[in-house]
């Protein structure tokens, strides 16, 4: 077998967003019953739920760019300037967008030779891809903990 570990680190972000992962917790049950009005609340100084949902897809984005051969680009800053969501349909067009660029990410890193993942991603100071695709798999769960808590707040 040419990718094992390629294909684990795939099933542990799909396991991330549709479920069956060790926490039992995943994106899609998450926001279930989180409307747009929810999803942008400001709870103190905490991100929104919208945010933080911008945030996680933020990073897949950008790693699908090196994936597909492309260049590292953006900034942690923006990695939280979540567009303007002002209806349902923008919270809506917002999960679909993130849907689909987990299904994207899940299908190029379980086609991935395991041999690519000790190289350097991108630059040295990034480390190899293995680090870079295992830990945005661990930040997605961390904001995941955020959203599940947020969700609890406002339902109250």
């Amino acid at each position: 077998m040419k990718n094992p570990t390629s294909k684990q680190l795939a099933t542990q972000l799909k396991e991330f967003y549709y479920g069956k992962n060790w926490t039992w917790s995943n994106l899609q049950e998450t926001l279930i019953g989180v409307d747009w009005k929810m999803a942008i609340t400001k709870i103190e100084s905490l991100n929104t739920i919208a945010t933080l949902v911008f945030h996680i897809n933020y990073y897949l984005i950008n790693q699908i760019k090196v994936l597909n051969g492309g260049p590292l680009e953006g900034s942690d800053k923006e990695s939280f300037e979540v567009p303007s969501i002002t209806s349902e349909e923008d919270w809506q067009i917002l999960q679909r967008d993130v849907f689909r660029n987990a299904d994207h990410w899940i299908k190029i890193v379980g086609k991935l030779d395991d041999s690519k993942l000790t190289s350097t991603f991108v630059n040295k100071k990034y480390g190899s891809y293995y680090r870079n695709l295992m830990g945005v798999i661990e930040h997605s769960h961390y904001h995941l903990g955020q959203i599940v808590l947020l969700k609890k707040i406002l339902m109250k």
